[in-house]
């Protein structure tokens, strides 16, 4: 692809970065047969080919449009055309810059502005979006039912206790919205993590691992976030933590990510790189560990359908590891039609982009229940957010099941 982006942004790092990017695009369209929105709606300009058309408009200087900002709030950055495209464009770097110029260049209406400073403000601080939701749930058979089905259950949780000391450690993130919707997920995480010798450490300070302000567009307070996790986690990783793990993959691509993101800040650019190159996704961790061959199982065979979140299979990617895990531990995995395409969560697009999510998740839904499973696994707090109380099973992360098949430690 030809350019002939501003002399001035071309004078920028990520103007360079862009350009590369837009350079190696052939304009094949290999990407809109894997774009869950353009599949959706069959808009040239709601597929990848199209919306890097429209940010090389904008960064060669042409005025954009709401309509411009429209098409790109849109994407989901699922990542999909990046699994599918031949010539390696790096889609979602180029969404990144394309959007925040955008944000400058097209102010938003300022309801819009209210609506994403307030989610950016609430989901990433436990304090303030634990007593909401407590709020909606004991509200909830007061609410109409579209309202009501946005609104997770409450979950059982029995706190962590080690019983053993354990030489090896590792760090664990306990992120934002995940503590609050679904504390059983990392609690489950420490205790099979217990069973294989390794302890868990949750840093004080650490928190929200900045994807959600990073995605909305606020990349100041993406990278406050970022320090502040850094500096919570160093002495820990001084002192040896092996790992920092992620149970929510759509967490795992942000801290893995850390090093390119803060590459240009002089005081965090070393310690990031660190930090990208300990963070572990959940499912790399018990791969390597090779539980199921030093721990006996005793459990019924069950059939369940297994939910790949878009961060798992192309951001990541780890397709495949998550499904062989959960078979060598015994289970059944029914096939899923197009797993590919995304369940409609991307953070906060539920929120922003409510039609185009339920549209998906419907069709998700149909997918992953075709076969009568009797349950749904997934690997992420936001897909099983927006699927669950949807379902007509359980839905379920797939380290719960894990912990349920592991015998107890004495």
């Amino acid at each position: 692809m030809q350019t002939s982006l501003t002399e001035s942004f071309l004078q920028s790092a990520a103007g360079q970065a862009a350009d590369r990017i837009l350079r190696s695009c052939v304009h094949c369209g290999f990407c809109n047969a894997t774009c869950p929105t353009y599949q959706l709606t069959g808009d040239e300009l709601d597929g990848p080919r199209g919306r890097i058309y429209l940010i090389k408009q904008v960064l060669e200087g042409q005025v954009p449009s709401a309509r411009t900002r429209l098409h790109l709030d849109r994407c989901l950055t699922c990542q999909a055309c990046e699994t599918t495209c031949p010539s390696g464009v790096v889609y979602h770097e180029l969404l990144e810059t394309g959007r925040e110029t955008l944000e400058s260049l097209v102010p938003r209406p300022r309801l819009q502005q209210w609506l994403r400073w307030l989610l950016r403000k609430l989901l990433t601080r436990p304090r303030l979006f634990a007593p909401l939701l407590k709020l909606g749930q004991w509200t909830g058979p007061l609410l109409p039912d579209a309202l009501r089905k946005k609104i997770p259950h409450r979950q059982q949780h029995t706190p962590f206790t080690s019983r053993e000391e354990h030489t090896r450690s590792m760090l664990l993130l306990d992120g934002c919205v995940q503590p609050v919707l679904a504390p059983q997920i990392n609690t489950a995480t420490r205790r099979v993590l217990d069973r294989l010798g390794i302890r868990t450490v949750i840093a004080s300070g650490s928190g929200c691992c900045g994807a959600l302000s990073h995605h909305l567009d606020a990349p100041g307070e993406a990278r406050a976030f970022m320090r502040r996790n850094i500096d919570a986690w160093w002495p820990a990783v001084e002192a040896g933590a092996e790992a920092i793990v992620v149970t929510a993959s759509g967490c795992a691509p942000m801290v893995k990510d850390y090093g390119r993101l803060l590459a240009d800040d002089a005081g965090y650019a070393a310690k990031s790189a660190r930090i990208s190159e300990l963070a572990r996704d959940i499912s790399e961790v018990i791969r390597d560990e090779h539980p199921f061959d030093r721990l006996s199982l005793a459990h019924e065979q069950h059939k369940i359908a297994f939910h790949a979140p878009c961060t798992l299979q192309h951001a990541q990617p780890l397709n495949g590891v998550v499904e062989g895990l959960l078979e060598q531990a015994g289970y059944q995995l029914l096939p899923v039609t197009d797993s590919h395409l995304c369940c409609g969560s991307a953070g906060t697009y539920t929120i922003l982009q409510p039609q185009l999510a339920a549209q998906l998740r419907d069709n998700k839904l149909n997918t992953l229940q075709e076969h009568g499973p009797a349950m749904i696994a997934t690997a992420n707090i936001g897909c099983l957010t927006h699927m669950a109380n949807h379902a007509r099973v359980p839905v379920k992360h797939w380290i719960e099941l894990i912990d349920t098949l592991l015998p107890e430690t004495h």
